[in-house]
């Protein structure tokens, strides 16, 4: 039997038994539950979810999660689990004082030398001693092989010397 991946991409106000919502639907119809990343953010549930299930029961999940209540689900068909061509593995670590543009500036510096944002969390706090909000971001990054990593570190010490931040970027093996 033919196999598909679907991409559910999920948001709701928050309240509690919104993931079980989704699970159950899903193990009905003999989904496989691959992946996910779920969050609450200013109130809402966001989340997205890989799927592998029956290409001949994909359209009756998809319907039932249309009906769930207070839970808007888009679908979206995927490529599947490919293997992975060959990448560079990076981490990024960004911490300074909050200001507009910041997630712009760096993603822009990225994009420019081809490097793909695999996740990305942010978040706001306090300082420590001054009470000032300071604005932290962790990303893992992939690059191609070749990439010029040197000229990576040169973009970014500018950008963090301009953004007033500290940006630190290391190598996964």
């Amino acid at each position: 039997m033919a196999e598909t991946h679907l991409i559910l991409t999920a948001i709701g106000d928050d309240r509690p038994g919104l993931v079980e919502a989704l699970a159950t639907a899903i193990a009905a119809h003999g989904g496989n539950w691959c992946e996910a990343s779920m969050a609450q953010l200013a109130g809402k549930f966001a989340g997205i979810v890989h799927v592998a299930i029956a290409a001949d029961k994909a359209a009756a999940l998809e319907a039932e999660l249309a009906a769930l209540t207070g839970l808007k689900v888009q679908v979206e068909t995927a490529a599947g689990q490919k293997p992975a061509p060959a990448r560079r593995r990076l981490t990024l670590s960004l911490v300074g004082h909050d200001r507009i543009g910041i997630v712009k500036e760096v993603s822009q510096a990225l994009a420019r030398h081809a490097v793909n944002v695999e996740t990305l969390h942010t978040h706001t706090a306090s300082a420590p001693m001054s009470a000032e909000t300071l604005f932290h971001a962790e990303a893992e990054l992939t690059a191609a092989p070749d990439f010029d990593a040197r000229a990576l570190k040169a973009a970014l010490e500018k950008l963090s010397d301009d953004l007033m931040v500290d940006i630190s970027l290391g190598e996964l093996l």
